[in-house]
């Protein structure tokens, strides 16, 4: 009696177990509208760099518009926006509304846009340059990179170049 009284208190103990772990391993329910809909958004830029040629520190900002659309069937939540230097700047466009200026992560607090963009809808992201902001030791070649973290995915990138004289 006791030998059967133990093997069913061992049993218990398993199914106990068993049960623990596949609940465990089990995914969470998600709440995020776009993993309920089944299909993520697409976030795309319809040009990923621009190059602004030869540009003059003393003829002041230059200024180039990136297009982007949610390609996908499913709202994408544009999260933050920053620079990868100090000179340059960042305005999200979306419906007619103007957000920012945003800039570089380290000089100052980088907020939360937190602004969707629907399915098949397009916005743009004005990136501004001042090729004086370096002072003489910013003459020559450039590179600068624009984030824009987002619900789809990976962030997107958008990238200017320039070569800065005097």
């Amino acid at each position: 009696m006791k030998q059967n009284k133990n093997l069913i208190i061992g049993m218990g103990a398993v199914l106990v177990i068993f049960v623990g772990i596949v609940w465990l391993s089990s995914p969470a329910p998600s709440v995020n509208s776009q993993a309920e809909s089944g299909e993520p958004g697409l976030f795309t830029a319809f040009e990923k760099m621009f190059d602004f040629g030869t540009i003059s520190m003393a003829a002041g900002k230059v200024s180039h518009s990136f297009s982007i659309r949610n390609e996908g069937n499913a709202p994408v939540t544009i999260k933050k926006i920053y620079t990868s230097c100090m000179c340059t700047s960042a305005d999200l466009i979306l419906k007619g509304k103007r957000f920012g200026p945003f800039g570089m992560v380290g000089h100052g607090f980088v907020p939360s846009i937190n602004k969707i963009l629907d399915a098949g809808e397009e916005a743009s992201v004005e990136v501004t340059f001042d090729p004086a902001a370096h002072g003489p030791a910013g003459v020559g070649p450039i590179q600068r990179e624009v984030t824009i973290e987002n619900s789809a995915g990976e962030p997107l990138s958008l990238e200017i170049e320039a070569v800065v004289t005097p």
